[in-house]
């Protein structure tokens, strides 16, 4: 199948240069690749059910989204027990520390998401029911 993205030129140029230093073939490789990656990534969230305690991390341009991701925070206090926050040049990077049922952790997940200031929202499930 053959389709098309619109991906900012510097993503492109990093990606680029960092499947051709991994020595993969081609750029159609590179991207099922990272396909699978992502959605390996995302399966553990989904599957889980019950309560859970994880660490979610994500990175965002602070003036474009602040107001918004901190109102975000506020709807789901009742999971998130601590947040971390650091500065990276115009980019912040903060951790949410969570604590409460698995479908409210993905829910936060997906609204963090929703921003276009927000770069990457990065998961980890750290302790299920079943583990």
């Amino acid at each position: 199948m053959r389709t098309s993205f619109n991906i900012p030129d510097e993503v492109v140029a990093e990606f680029d240069r960092v499947w051709q230093d991994e020595g993969l073939e081609n750029r159609s490789r590179a991207v099922r690749e990272a396909m699978l990656e992502y959605i390996e990534a995302h399966s553990r969230l989904e599957d889980t059910s019950g309560e859970i305690v994880a660490l979610v991390g994500f990175d965002y341009r602070h003036h474009d989204v602040i107001q918004e991701l901190h109102a975000v925070q506020h709807d789901y206090q009742d999971v998130i027990l601590n947040t971390s926050h650091t500065h990276q040049g115009e980019w912040c990077l903060e951790s949410l520390f969570c604590r409460g049922s698995a479908e409210r952790v993905r829910d936060l997940t997906y609204r963090l998401r929703d921003f276009d200031g927000v770069r990457r929202v990065k998961v980890m499930v750290i302790r299920d029911e079943t583990a």
